[in-house]
């Protein structure tokens, strides 16, 4: 799988659905904004690494 903001992105919310987390939850607990996390999600390709691995991070 070649790995792109767009693969990414699913990455995390297929990680986030399968711990329970709603998005506002996952942004409380990595210290992010909500809106953040939506364009991540959804793999905008200028997202900020350094939050990237935070919420990467968070989720384990």
């Amino acid at each position: 799988m070649k790995l792109d903001s767009a693969a990414l992105g699913q990455i995390i919310r297929e990680e986030r659905k399968a711990q329970g987390l709603l998005q506002v939850e996952l942004a409380a607990a990595s210290g992010v904004g909500v809106r953040f996390l939506v364009e991540l999600e959804r793999g905008k390709p200028t997202a900020q690494l350094g939050r990237a691995l935070t919420v990467l991070a968070t989720l384990g």
